[in-house]
């Protein structure tokens, strides 16, 4: 068996066997294959696809390249969560609490941000002492105790998917759906989950722009899920404007309390019960959806949900007097209003913009090394379909410059999309793939 044959027949629209792809990934991690021969392989993918059951091959083959998580000292069913990235999406700090106080247990890996999309991992170090580096078993007796755990990647997980996407990032092969659903799913297949929801994002501040490539992405995700034994759910959910009303690290952990509260943002709320109820389904608890909303709703009116949050902070060494006092944080050192000199309503808010802005204050990193200034960001006070009137605040800059710059100001007030006709509220939910 050679490469050459292998890339010969993926280029010519044929499927790989399950013997040329473990050979491909087996001797790719080993340096036993150049990287020019699976760039053409992978250039070749792009253009030709790959079968549902290929694709769940690859995964699977890119999962069990490195370490494949054992997550059977954790009592009861594991549910795991991921989303595709975007603007504000601080759910994981909102659903983690929610569902494992309706009795799930989660045991959850998350990631940092790069560009414009924010990290699980940097909003919560915005909270003093949070570790989320801590050893195998304290993890397991965490999520046995309390519920929940966030963490970060532990061990070598998919080591053939970071290599892969070193040579997808400067060969134009990035936006592959196959090789996206490849690379979401060998970690989520590594990190020994029993079931995985997931957020696949769709618009303008999303990788998937259109919602037929993010159904795409989604049924793909779904089955290669299915493939390898694993229960699956995805949800498209809108990505056109940010996700609730703050972005930035310590602004979106505070939204996330105020969420679990019962005081968030509709759209914010609305999609963490969506999910919330999809983990439930796939952890076996409630009898219909329609239980299964009510259950989450319940705890996050009672206070069951924030106190889970609350044990979480405790639990990994973090000040869980954040919870009352967001102070402990840290602030700022100044707030700038952004004003409008516009009548109308807002159209629609272009979340990749805010993103940028709130990466180039600090919030977020253009490169991996960067550091990230956890108490910067922006707040958006008024969203699509909401009126406005020529001097309104339309968003909070917090920020720690000297002189904010200008450039940051207009291209928050160029995302604003204003027009004079009423407009309805963007559908939050485009459809549910199980």
């Amino acid at each position: 068996m050679n490469m050459y044959d292998i890339i010969i027949k993926k280029r010519d629209g044929h499927r790989n066997s399950d013997e040329e792809l473990e050979f491909l990934i087996t001797e790719y991690v080993k340096g036993n294959i150049p990287d020019y021969q699976i760039s053409a392989w992978l250039m070749s993918v792009y253009f030709s696809g790959m079968e549902d059951a290929e694709a769940a091959k690859l995964t699977m083959l890119m999962a069990s390249s490195g370490d494949m998580m054992d997550l059977s000292p954790i009592q009861g069913a594991k549910v795991d969560k991921h989303s595709s990235g975007g603007v504000g999406d601080k759910t994981t700090l909102i659903l983690g609490p929610l569902v494992a106080s309706c009795g799930l247990k989660v045991g959850k890996m998350s990631g940092r941000g790069l560009g414009h999309t924010g990290g699980t991992l940097d909003k919560l170090e915005s909270i003093p002492g949070f570790q989320i580096n801590i050893s195998t078993d304290k993890f397991f007796d965490i999520v046995n105790d309390t519920g929940l755990a966030v963490v970060g990647q532990t061990g070598n997980l998919a080591p053939a998917d970071k290599k892969f996407y070193a040579l997808r990032d400067v060969t134009a092969t990035v936006d592959s759906i196959p090789l996206i659903a490849g690379s979401i799913m060998s970690k989520k297949l590594a990190a020994g989950n029993d079931g995985i929801v997931l957020d696949v994002k769709c618009g303008k501040g999303a990788f998937m722009q259109n919602l037929k490539d993010a159904e795409t992405l989604a049924k793909l995700m779904v089955e290669i899920g299915k493939h390898n034994g694993r229960n699956m759910s995805a949800v498209i959910s809108n990505m056109d404007q940010p996700l609730g009303k703050k972005v930035g690290n310590s602004l979106e952990v505070e939204e996330s309390i105020d969420t679990l509260r019962g005081n968030g943002p509709e759209d914010l709320t609305q999609l963490c019960i969506e999910l919330g109820s999809e983990m439930l389904s796939l952890g076996n608890i409630g009898k219909d959806p329609e239980d299964r909303k009510r259950m989450l709703r319940e705890n996050l009116n009672n206070g069951k949900a924030l106190e889970k949050f609350r044990e979480m902070i405790k639990a990994q060494g973090g000040d869980d007097k954040v919870v009352d006092d967001f102070s402990i944080m840290g602030k700022a050192k100044s707030i700038f209003d952004v004003k409008i000199t516009k009548d109308g309503f807002v159209k629609g808010i272009d979340a990749l913009s805010i993103g940028k802005a709130a990466m180039h204050l600090g919030a977020g990193r253009a490169k991996k090394e960067d550091d990230i200034d956890p108490v910067v960001g922006i707040e958006l006070l008024k969203k699509t379909s909401d009126k406005i009137a020529s001097g309104d605040v339309i968003a909070k800059i917090y920020h720690n410059q000297s002189e904010l710059s200008q450039d940051i100001i207009d291209q928050i007030l160029n995302a604003y999309n204003i027009t004079s006709d009423n407009v309805e509220k963007p559908k939050l939910i485009y459809n549910i793939v199980r």
